[in-house]
């Protein structure tokens, strides 16, 4: 089992959940989260325990995030298929990927969670530059990331497998 589809099962994604999660709407107020997690708690030097309700909130966008929204109504779009690109890269255990796929979403992965570290660590000291500079380093990571699944969802769409749940 990837570590993608354990996440995967955290978030509660299904095959309706996973076509929710596809909309674009999902897919583009999810950017929101990362920023709004570390102003949350770094609000606290400002309103002290008050800024547990607002950070408690973002986390729970985060969880709620991808099935909040419609199923996508139509997935001819960047967003949607990035996410069904995802969907094939978390199955890669199951129905072989063209090796080019196997090794940069890896290393994408590794710049966003760098930047996740970075963030975090801006929120426990206060520190602006890594603040911004982890933020930076997550969105960019995950774009890229996100961009590539793209990709291996425009090499994969055509195999019977994957057929029956990525239209």
């Amino acid at each position: 089992m990837t570590i993608e589809r354990t996440i995967s099962k955290v978030f509660r994604l299904n095959d309706e959940n996973w076509m929710k999660h596809a909309n674009p709407w999902s897919v583009w107020t999810r950017y929101s989260v990362l920023p709004l997690i570390v102003v949350s708690f770094w609000s606290r030097i400002w309103i002290g325990w008050w800024c547990l309700p607002p950070g408690i909130l973002s986390l729970f966008w985060m969880f709620f995030n991808p099935i909040f929204f419609k199923k996508a109504k139509s997935t001819h779009n960047w967003a949607s298929q990035s996410v069904l690109g995802e969907r094939v890269w978390l199955n890669r255990d199951n129905i072989e990927i063209p090796e080019i796929h196997l090794i940069v979403p890896n290393i994408l992965n590794g710049i966003s969670s760098i930047g996740m570290i970075l963030s975090i660590y801006a929120i426990i000291t206060l520190s602006l530059w890594p603040a911004v500079l982890g933020i930076s380093l997550a969105y960019i990571g995950k774009s890229w990331y996100l961009d590539r699944m793209v990709w291996l969802y425009n090499n994969m769409n055509h195999i019977p497998e994957y057929k029956k749940w990525l239209y």
